[in-house]
């Protein structure tokens, strides 16, 4: 355990440590972010090079472990597959910035997306609990290319994306200890820490620097990556879905911006204000209550998930209905708020 904890501190000094330096090269190459866009939140035009922080902070911990660490084999087979995967996503996310305010088409961006998510697979990360293996592998595209796009579309305030980010890394961590693969361990502990060392900065006023897409793309990448290194199952079956639970805040933005979007007819792929965040910053809640509004409602998911892969399968079932109908009420009422 404190090997973990000195993971989570490398990463976040080096998140912390670098991020000033990613966001005077933000502004020396004029990576930023214009509100030109109605959908824009902020009033100024911001440096966006805050994910080569997180990605350095996770990249060069998990290095830096490494190298004092012993893994197993399989583990560190694991792990190339992530560095490998993540970093290709961080470049994509990199390319995006530097083409803003038009970026990348969108079916480039899908098309690199399916790569990183094939390159996994080919390193034994995916889901194992589905046969015949074409489908499970099918289906894991499908799920890390759903969990790398949630996380970037939730990244509408300050804040919210690494924050849920970090939550959810923990949540990983808390659930795969003792055992597991250890590189889900680790890799949770560096996301986490480096997630932390970039906040201060996010939500600085004077000192302001956004994630950019090669930011909440990354974190979504390594996220669905982390959910796919355990069994969750030892217990009782249902437990494989606990990553659902786990990454509830951002599926939950996403499915509902997409539904909101569809019964207005117009395309879910377009930007809009439907999200639960700005829907709840129109009903009067500020910033800061929303921030810890929904890191609680994050840690009480990761709860849920931990309890799932505890008890017996009429249990689970108790857990996933409760959450299930608290999800519906919630949803009823924010569909209701008014938006300009």
């Amino acid at each position: 355990m404190p090997l973990y904890l000195y993971t989570i501190l490398c990463s976040f000094l080096l998140a912390l440590l670098s991020t000033p330096l990613f966001r005077m090269l933000a502004l020396r190459l004029n990576i930023q972010d214009a509100p030109a866009a109605p959908v824009k939140t902020h009033a100024q035009t911001v440096p966006q090079l805050g994910g080569a922080a997180i990605w350095l902070g996770f990249i060069g911990t998990l290095t830096a472990i490494r190298l004092f660490t012993q893994f197993p084999t399989g583990t560190l087979y694991n792990l190339r597959g992530l560095y490998l995967g993540s970093t290709l996503i961080f470049l994509l996310g990199l390319m995006d910035d530097w083409k803003k305010p038009k970026g990348l088409h969108f079916k480039t961006k899908f098309l690199i997306q399916i790569l990183a998510a094939l390159l996994l697979t080919l390193y034994g990360v995916r889901i194992h609990f589905i046969q015949p293996d074409l489908v499970a592998i099918l289906l894991t595209l499908l799920w890390v290319v759903g969990i790398t796009n949630a996380l970037n579309l939730i990244d509408v305030m300050d804040g919210l994306c690494p924050l849920q980010a970090a939550v959810a890394s923990l949540g990983f961590l808390w659930i795969t200890l003792p055992s597991e693969n250890i590189y889900v361990n680790f890799a949770a502990a560096a996301l986490s820490g480096a997630c932390l060392g970039f906040l201060p900065y996010n939500l600085s006023q004077r000192r302001k620097i956004f994630l950019g897409d090669a930011g909440s793309l990354f974190l979504g990448f390594a996220l669905a990556s982390l959910s796919l290194g355990s069994s969750y199952s030892h217990w009782n079956p249902l437990g494989v879905y606990a990553p659902f639970l786990i990454l509830g805040i951002p599926l939950y933005d996403t499915f509902l911006v997409m539904i909101l979007r569809l019964t207005r007819k117009k395309s879910p792929f377009l930007a809009s204000k439907d999200h639960f965040a700005l829907r709840l910053m129109a009903l009067g809640f500020s910033k800061t209550e929303i921030l810890a509004l929904t890191s609680a409602a994050g840690l009480l998911l990761s709860l849920c998930a931990f309890l799932i892969t505890q008890v017996s399968t009429t249990w689970a079932l108790w857990v996933y209905a409760v959450a299930g109908i608290e999800l519906l009420l919630i949803s009823w009422k924010i569909a209701k708020i008014p938006m300009g």
